[in-house]
């Protein structure tokens, strides 16, 4: 994103954005079902429901559930562990 400013030919980027999922339950449960997203994509989704405005009601159990059920129970500790700490987002993984 770039803001003009005041001087001219003067443009500044920022550098912080902000946004939400519309619906972050409906959209993790997708991609958990679809074979197209792997657990480190799933990771960053989990990262924006645990941001979200609204994350009290998200219904973990049914997320975590499909997650087992997709993968195993070591998937989602991994997924877990790289959203809590942000992994999910860095360029070194």
């Amino acid at each position: 994103m770039e803001v003009q400013s005041g001087k001219r030919g003067e443009v500044k980027r920022m550098t912080e954005y902000y946004f939400e999922i519309a619906f972050p339950e409906k959209q993790i449960l997708e991609e958990i079902a679809d074979k197209r997203f792997y657990r480190l994509d799933v990771s960053m989704t989990y990262r924006l429901c645990m941001q979200h405005s609204e994350r009290e009601s998200i219904d973990w159990l049914k997320i975590n559930t499909a997650i087992i059920k997709r993968w195993s129970k070591s998937a989602l500790t991994y997924i877990k562990e790289y959203a809590h700490s942000g992994k999910c987002f860095s360029e070194n993984q």
